[in-house]
């Protein structure tokens, strides 16, 4: 389990600075250029989690960055290249603190709040008489505040991200119209993998120039919620949990071993065993979602590839 990428210190030629957040590693270069790192750590109710998981990066990098071609024609984006499995270069973008996040399902966050007997949820009224898993009349749209490293995102309205000049009222219209339209390009691609996109969040930012465009990651197991479609129906019926394929079974493993992020609980302890199933279960969803086997790239030493490859792209 030693060939993973944890952290990165690099100095690439024209660096700025870096921002290391939750998952991925942000190095701001000349030419108004950003790159991305993504690591192999893992994080569960924005906590990162001691042990790095074993091609995780790579396999959110690349679907993030495939998921990114697929919706080009539809939202524009940051993307550039990908000059390395674990690594997207793009046009560095003023972020909009407010992560997008839609629901087509009540299902993680959503259900907990409606087994609480909440009918509302940023702003937006749930319908009564919906069990978990239960398919929305109209896909919902629930924001969170950006948090810095280590803190909890929070749920806001509609209203409030408008009233407290977070954005404006015109990006907001924007950024709620792409969401949309993400939202069912991603439900389409998933639909026939045979998958059912639950929910997901998008992150938005602004050029230099004023353009909105999609940046980080998007439909992946971090941002995204997948139900197989099989079975879906029937398991809704007889009240049985849904197959599903995000990081909502590192969440609900975490929960039964008596971990929630909460203050003086400490995260259990994580076998190589069950890192490698973690693993697996990344690896099924990448080929469940894109439709191809899963190569994974030379890990003997992830920083000295990423190094080379990186300042080959750069000369």
């Amino acid at each position: 389990m030693s060939n993973t990428i944890i952290s990165t210190n690099f100095n690439f030629p024209g660096q700025k600075r870096v921002y290391h957040g939750k998952v991925r590693e942000v190095y701001t270069l000349e030419n108004n250029l950003l790159l991305m790192v993504a690591t192999d750590r893992l994080s569960a109710f924005d906590v990162v989690m001691p042990k790095g998981i074993p091609y995780k990066g790579q396999i959110l990098n690349q679907i993030a960055t495939k998921m990114m071609e697929a919706t080009k024609d539809i939202v524009p984006n940051w993307l550039i290249a990908v000059p390395d499995p674990n690594v997207a270069i793009g046009e560095a973008c003023e972020p909009f603190k407010v992560e997008m996040v839609i629901r087509g399902y009540l299902s993680g966050h959503a259900a907990r709040e409606y087994k609480l007997g909440k009918r509302m949820l940023c702003g937006v009224s749930m319908p009564e008489g919906m069990k978990e898993n239960d398919k929305f009349p109209e896909s919902i749209i629930t924001p969170a505040t950006k948090a810095e490293m280590g803190d909890h995102d929070e749920d806001i309205s509609r209203e409030d991200i408008i009233k407290r000049g977070i954005v404006s009222e015109e990006d907001y219209r924007q950024l709620e119209d792409y969401t949309h339209k993400l939202f069912k390009r991603g439900s389409e691609i998933a639909s026939k993998r045979g998958l059912i996109l639950v929910d997901t969040k998008y992150e938005f930012g602004k050029t230099k120039n004023g353009e909105i465009v999609l940046i980080d990651e998007i439909h992946t197991p971090d941002s995204s919620r997948y139900f197989y479609a099989d079975g879906y129906e029937l398991r809704q019926k007889n009240n049985e949990p849904q197959k599903q394929l995000s990081k909502e079974f590192v969440r609900q493993w975490l929960i039964e071993n008596g971990f929630q992020g909460l203050e003086g609980q400490t995260v259990p302890v994580m076998t190589d065993e069950y890192i490698h199933s973690v693993s697996e279960r990344y690896i099924e969803l990448y080929e469940n979602i894109t439709g191809e086997t899963f190569v994974k790239a030379d890990v003997s030493n992830i920083h000295q590839r990423i190094e080379k490859n990186v300042l080959e792209y750069l000369k």
